[in-house]
């Protein structure tokens, strides 16, 4: 174990709050170490015998209090290993439990578990037989539904190119942020039933209110509005279900991942912030509330990395548990990093 640095912005310096002005500059990192800090555990997902973990960019927790993450067979593409199960489950303790979904996922992108345990699988790339699709499973692997035309990307109500992420809503209703490259493809976010029936479509490339660039992570909170980490801005976008624009956040990094817990806290994983993309930020894991937007903590866990020589590093995608537990997925380090809450003294 190696302790990681929780850094907090300094609220009295700057104030952060929820806003739609899209012009507001981002933010000064004026950090400071506070208190308590995280632990950081490496290694504590214990692969299969004769197996190492692939990239992965999203992990999640099911009711059972099991840990889920969806990595690429080893690497960074499940095509040169076919023969392996790309969705792993662990117990709380980090010890291997199964594996399912050899040979129908290419590139799992995001993972995301519904309050019945399904779980669901973005797969971002295709290769003419597999792909560019949503495919929801059970526990024990059995496939219950597939959204998009697997193999075959497009831009209409049947197809997906290069999806980034799913959330299934309390109602059933399904989103699928749908796009992957920037300025280029496709940048929208498509609504379903519970049944999968196009329900709405909205989005399109741009820096305006509404619009977006990388849908790459989807969140829900307590009161229904959906955040979108739309990382090709820089931004939180959040909306209603119907597709109605609410506000634009850029306090918290550029998102790869996030994730809302039970209180309402904001966590986002922001692994690609560098001179690039987006000048004078750190990458790490932002924490703040959606009632009000204030970013509260930092957690730096990019030591001793150049941020001009990796495009990616530490977390993509987050998931916390109820206990405040932080896990991390990284896809250049191909890991996921666990993060304890230190107790108060």
């Amino acid at each position: 174990m190696k302790r990681a640095h929780l850094l907090t912005l300094l609220s009295t310096a700057i104030a952060i709050g929820a806003t739609s002005d899209l012009s507001t500059p981002a933010w000064a990192q004026q950090i400071t170490e506070s208190s308590p800090p995280f632990t950081r555990t490496d290694n504590y997902l214990k692969m299969p015998d004769g197996r190492h973990m692939g990239s992965t960019s999203s992990v999640a927790g099911d009711s059972h209090g099991n840990i889920w993450v969806a990595e690429r067979c080893g690497a960074n593409d499940c095509a040169p290993t076919p023969q392996l199960d790309p969705i792993l489950e662990f117990d709380s303790k980090g010890n291997f439990i199964k594996g399912f979904g050899k040979g129908q996922v290419l590139f799992p992108h995001f993972i995301f578990i519904d309050k019945q345990d399904h779980i669901w699988i973005v797969d971002g790339h295709n290769d003419g037989k597999i792909g560019d699709d949503v495919i929801e499973y059970d526990q024990n692997g059995k496939v219950l539904m597939t959204l998009g035309t697997p193999g075959v990307g497009g831009n209409d109500q049947t197809h997906f190119h290069e999806p980034s992420s799913v959330l299934v809503a309390p109602n059933g209703n399904i989103f699928v942020g749908d796009g992957h490259t920037q300025d280029k493809g496709n940048a929208r976010i498509v609504k379903f039933d519970s049944k999968g029936k196009f329900l709405a479509q909205w989005g399109s490339h741009g820096r305006g209110p509404g619009q977006m660039d990388i849908p790459h992570c989807m969140a829900m909170d307590s009161q229904g509005r959906l955040f979108l980490g739309d990382r090709g801005n820089n931004r939180m976008d959040i909306f209603d279900q119907n597709g109605k624009f609410i506000a634009s956040w850029s306090q918290f990094g550029r998102p790869s991942g996030c994730f809302i817990d039970s209180k309402d806290n904001l966590y986002v994983a922001d692994s690609e912030s560098h001179t690039n993309h987006h000048p004078g930020w750190m990458r790490g894991v932002r924490i703040g509330s959606v009632k009000d937007g204030v970013v509260v903590a930092f957690i730096s866990d990019d030591p001793g990395i150049d941020p001009d020589k990796m495009g990616t590093s530490n977390g993509e995608g987050i998931w916390v548990d109820g206990n405040g537990v932080i896990y991390d997925a990284e896809v250049g380090q191909k890991a996921v990093v666990r993060y304890t809450p230190e107790a108060k003294n």
